[in-house]
């Protein structure tokens, strides 16, 4: 079975695919990038306001499909400069206190719409 998760909490879609697909007990989420749902802008400021915009928005489609940040299983953190890598990792370590996921950090050379970070997550119930 398969389900479509899109929440007006979290922005839209940018392109051709949903925020996330709830296969059976498993959460499969659209990569997340800094944008404010209400208002559809980036919060690009520095590293700490991208981190935290794109935690929330993760949240929100979690919500959607009634699970919380405890059952993510799985995170990819793509970033434009590793040098921000110690800064995203304090700001992601306030977000996942124990049982942290499994993960990977990887830099690339560019996100969707020039941001510097951009972060997707699976998610089990």
């Amino acid at each position: 079975m398969k389900k479509v998760i899109n929440t007006k909490k979290a922005p839209k879609a940018i392109g051709p695919y949903n925020q996330a697909i709830l296969s059976g007990n498993t959460l499969y989420c659209s990569g997340q990038i800094a944008i404010n749902p209400k208002n559809g802008k980036l919060e690009t400021t520095n590293i700490k306001s991208e981190m935290n915009r794109i935690m929330k928005n993760i949240i929100e489609i979690l919500d959607q499909a009634n699970m919380s940040i405890k059952n993510i299983v799985k995170c990819t953190i793509f970033m434009k400069d590793m040098n921000d890598y110690q800064e995203i990792n304090e700001i992601y370590s306030t977000y996942f206190k124990t049982e942290m996921p499994a993960r990977e950090a990887v830099e690339v050379s560019r996100l969707p719409k020039d941001t510097n970070i951009e972060i997707s997550i699976i998610a089990v119930k």
